[in-house]
């Protein structure tokens, strides 16, 4: 036998090391790491500055997008991985809840977790660069990529990335908002989808996400979109690359989606900093001399020969290395440890407790969209028959497919496509509701043939309580599934889920559960037998988990629906057409819940939605504004209910008569724990940045003046109470409080209902939440200032919406971060460095290529 091949037998496949305490890094300034960049630039060669700007190709380093190393200066190079559900095509790492699970919860010290712990593995497996949050718009229920965004709301999605790029960057990991700008469907996406959207929309809805993220979290750098706007290619389009970095204020660099670069000096001039992977066509490993590549050499005769002004260059490198600088990767940042195209080596684990936190955000999220009374389940409920393949672990495997891209033949808990991770392991609703109703002493039924309904039939007639389990999917357009090029071609359910629900519930009392990137046509929802619905989403890894603790009252639910579920397709009026190309924005920002409102069209599920199993009462909503600065609105909500549960206080505002904005928009929310018969105050502040409007004829933000109302409520269509307040130029202030305290939130089928559970439902105080992770800077801005572009990023809690409180979470994955210990970069393998790449990596190319 060859001497290499008994080598590559006898010898660890990998080095391992134990890993070290969390670190929490404390990023220098902006201005103190633009000056490190600078010297650093001003001793680079022309060649070494265009290495830090161009990818190294795809499938040829480690990581799916590779800058070269440029040992004069101890730089190492960048690796920049995806993916929002955690580290795409690596081993040993968590699947995070989607995106749009995150943002369900309405709970900023969850997101801020979800980015915090993510980054954890990500600085241990050595990724500097995490191609992560997306701020994109849920402008329309089919856009296939919108379970890895926030969801249709753009407030709500400024503050979920926000507080994600937080967590992030905590770590000492650079963030990548994507994707600048308008990419908001997979239809033309990569052939010539062109946006038409006049200015004032595209700044005050589709940029106001990467807006908030700049002034409140500073991400290191942002992704530009395949899709062109107004014409002009998004990576080469001048306009929005000043927009961001002259209008925002934007410090970072620009780099383009992979293979989204259309020329070879249109983006560079427009200001784009970083092409990638680095080659022109997808997927020729890296070789340029089979491919060539975007910049690179070209790029260095082009500036020799001063086609390419040297100031240009200065910029791009000095962007990219302050990012670097920034968050301190200079001070022995791990190396990278894995490799995207070897999955099969062994890999370093870096999963942590983060389970705990994924099973909390899979609670959190979910959506109790419609309750008769039927849960929680206790022992009085009966027998559980579990009806249809999304119970069941996927017989095909749970990572069957690349990027997932398969219709899965059990339990749906991601989508597909870039933005996807391996499962290292998934806990299908199966096994969560036999563990937790084998205690109870309820037995357990599986019928998961969704084809054989005389079986489904007997088997509901035999429980007492069925509960039906259906899924949709979506994901990104280079994968199509059953004809769904990424984008859905309708809202209906996958794989006969429409009947599943209708036999099921001819039959006895049923509970449906819905795992979905979005909304779903409901054509069962007033079927007496259909008594709740549960909108599971796309959980992550602890699915089953998550899902048992609310079916059976260990976690009231709290999740609210980022988005609104009509009746039927027709009521989005945003939809997308799959025949052409050029795609018109025009109804402005009326859609989702602002369509509705503007046309009194009586939504399914209206945005902001959710049922607990308690009830609550508004009373005494007030307004204080503070002259040129923040308005603090404040409610006094009551618990009326049995037990105890969250509340998700939401903020709407209306502005003054004759300002060409809708009725009401999201500004503020805050998830509170409220004990039963409590009484929580609840503040919500609402930054001036936050009220502001775009004025596209001065290119400039300003705030209207006049008279304000606040609605607050439990959803967009169920506001409790109102108060005024006023801006003027001479400051003055104006306060109104509430009318009479308002009806409690339903815990039954109708937002407007109010049947309370019995005391019987309460959790056991063994489940009781704990203290979440809350961002370890809490101090808010001056009330009288408002963000500057220029100005550094703020605090999470200063952001608008209320700071975590100790109460906000339950199962605590890692001790507060304040109860942590900071060691020094250098510690945190605490058993040496890991090998960069393994030997099974490195004799792959020898034996089977």
């Amino acid at each position: 036998m060859n001497i290499l091949a008994v080598l590559a037998i006898v010898t660890p496949l990998a080095v391992y090391a134990e890993l070290g305490a969390p670190v929490n890094v404390k990023a220098r300034t902006w201005e103190e790491s633009i000056a490190l960049a600078q010297k650093t630039v001003a001793k680079l060669s022309v060649e070494e500055k265009v290495k830090l700007s161009t990818g190294l190709g795809w499938a040829y380093t480690q990581c799916v997008g590779n800058t070269a190393a440029i040992p004069s200066v101890n730089f190492p190079g960048l690796c920049l991985q995806d993916s929002p559900t955690g580290i795409r095509f690596a081993r040993n790492v968590s699947a995070f809840p989607a995106s749009i699970n995150v943002a369900s919860t309405f709970d900023q010290g969850l997101m801020y977790n979800n980015g915090r712990f993510m980054g954890e593995e990500l600085r241990d497996k050595g990724v500097n660069v995490h191609l992560s949050p997306v701020a994109n718009m849920m402008r329309t229920p089919q856009g296939g990529r919108g379970w890895e965004a926030q969801g249709a709301d753009p407030f709500l999605t400024g503050a979920s990335v926000t507080e994600q790029i937080n967590g992030i960057q905590s770590n000492g990991v650079q963030a990548t908002l994507k994707h600048y700008v308008l990419n908001d469907q997979e239809a033309f996406r990569q052939a010539g989808g062109d946006i038409i959207i006049d200015k004032k929309t595209l700044m005050e809805y589709y940029i106001r996400p990467f807006k908030m993220a700049i002034d409140h979290s500073g991400p290191a750098s942002i992704m530009c979109s395949y899709n062109s706007v107004n014409g002009v290619n998004a990576c080469d389009n001048p306009v929005l690359m000043t927009i961001l970095k002259e209008e925002l204020g934007f410090k970072g660099y620009v780099m383009s989606d992979w293979w989204a670069t259309h020329t070879e000096l249109d983006g560079l001039k427009a200001g784009m900093d970083m092409v990638m992977p680095g080659s022109k066509a997808c997927c020729d490993a890296g070789n340029s001399t089979v491919v060539p590549a975007w910049w690179g050499e070209t790029l260095v005769s082009n500036i020799n020969n001063a086609t390419v002004k040297m100031a240009r260059v200065d910029d791009f490198a000095t962007r990219i290395l302050t990012g670097w600088y920034r968050q301190r990767q200079d001070e022995d940042f791990p190396a990278t440890n894995f490799n995207s195209w070897f999955p099969e080596e062994v890999q370093l684990n870096v999963q942590r407790n983060h389970k705990a936190h994924i099973r909390e955000v899979g609670a959190a999220s979910a959506i109790l969209l419609k309750n008769s009374g039927i849960l929680p389940l206790s022992a009085k409920s009966g027998s559980l028959a579990l009806i249809g393949s999304d119970a069941i672990t996927p017989p095909s495997g749970i990572n069957a497919g690349g990027d997932h891209g398969v219709n899965p033949d059990g339990t749906l808990a991601q989508g597909w496509g870039s933005g996807t991770t391996n499962f290292p392991y998934l806990v299908a609703p199966q096994e969560g509701i036999t563990a937790a109703a084998s205690p109870l002493g309820l037995k357990v039924s599986v019928s998961s043939n969704n084809w054989d309904i005389p079986a489904v039939e007997a088997a509901a007639a035999a429980a007492g309580t069925s509960i039906v389990f259906v899924n949709a999917n979506s994901g990104e357009g280079y994968i199509t599934i059953d004809g769904n090029e990424g984008d859905r071609k309708n809202l209906t359910l996958w794989n006969n889920g429409d009947r599943l629900v209708e036999a099921a519930a001819a039959k006895g009392p049923t509970v449906v559960v819905i795992h979905a990137p979005g909304a779903v046509d409901m054509p069962w929802i007033n079927l007496p037998n259909v008594k709740a619905v549960i909108m599971a989403l796309l959980p992550g890894q602890e699915s089953g988990n998550a899902l048992a603790d609310v079916l059976f009252g260990a976690v009231n639910p709290s999740g609210r629906l980022p988005f609104t579920i009509g009746h039927n397709i027709t009521d989005y009026h945003t939809q997308i057409d799959m025949k052409n190309p050029i795609q018109h924005y025009s109804e402005g920002g009326y859609f989702d819940y602002r369509w509705n409102q503007k046309n009194n069209i009586a939504p399914l599920f209206a945005f902001g939605h959710g049922l607990s199993y308690a009830s609550f009462a508004y009373a005494n909503t007030a307004a204080t504004q503070v002259c040129k600065g923040s308005t603090k609105v404040q409610v006094d909500v009551s618990n009326t209910g049995a037990v105890d549960g969250h509340e998700v206080v939401q903020v709407y505002l209306g502005y003054p008569k004759g300002v060409d904005q809708p009725a009401k928009q999201l500004k503020g929310f805050s998830r509170v724990m409220i004990g039963a018969g409590k009484t929580a105050s609840v503040s919500i502040e609402i930054t001036p940045d936050f009220i502001q409007i775009y004025d596209a004829t001065k290119n400039s933000w300003f705030t209207p003046e006049g008279t304000y109302t606040v609605f607050v409520g439990a959803s967009s269509a169920d506001l409790r109470g109102e108060a005024t307040f006023v801006i003027d130029s001479a400051c003055s202030t104006a306060t109104t409080a509430s009318a009479e305290p308002s009806a409690p939130t339903s815990a039954s089928v109708a937002p407007s209902a109010s049947v309370a559970p019995s005391a019987s439902v309460a959790p056991s105080a063994s489940v009781a939440p704990s203290a979440s992770v809350a961002p370890s800077a809490s101090v808010a801005p001056s009330a009288s200032v408002a963000p500057s572009a220029s100005a550094e990023p703020s605090a999470p809690a200063s952001s608008g919406y209320v700071a975590p409180s100790a109460a906000s979470a339950s199962y605590a994955a890692a001790p507060p971060a304040s109860a942590k210990p900071k060691p020094t970069p250098s510690n945190l393998y605490s058993s040496g460095e890991i090998a960069t790449v393994s030997l099974f990596a490195l004799l792959y190319p020898i034996f089977f290529a």
